[in-house]
């Protein structure tokens, strides 16, 4: 859905306040991620961005400007950029992860794929940048 000249979202309103709807559960779940240790809230902020965009531009440039939520986000759009703290938080996420269905009885297909998507979570993670490019911040 593109914007019109009055900068509005195109797009039914049925539309619009499906992503709006759906853009205020991923900020939700974004913000409790924040809270909680092992779940993720980066992502959750960035796709919540993603459906603001579409279904209200206040609210995505309210996300992208809040100081708590929104450098992020911006770090992401601009540079794909995980901060450091992120990505530590990340890591010992994917580790309790592996350590408790190690432990919780689970078959060993079941222990060498969460090893093998873990695995593929932490090399992605641990390869986009820390820090935005030299001279953008």
């Amino acid at each position: 859905m593109g914007r019109n000249e009055g900068g509005a979202t195109s797009g039914s309103r049925a539309a619009r306040v499906l992503w709006l709807v759906l853009g205020f559960a991923l900020l939700g779940l974004g913000v409790a991620g924040l809270i909680l240790p092992v779940m993720p809230g980066t992502v959750f902020l960035i796709l919540a961005a993603g459906c603001f965009a579409r279904g209200s531009p206040r609210l995505e440039a309210w996300l992208l400007a809040h100081p708590r939520l929104g450098p992020t986000v911006v770090a992401w759009r601009r540079d794909r950029a995980i901060p450091l703290r992120a990505k530590v938080l990340a890591f010992a996420g994917m580790g309790l992860s592996v350590v408790l269905v190690s432990v919780s009885g689970a078959p060993p297909i079941a222990i060498g794929s969460t090893l093998a998507l873990v695995a593929a979570g932490a090399l992605y993670v641990g390869t986009r940048p820390s820090r935005p490019r030299a001279g953008e911040r």
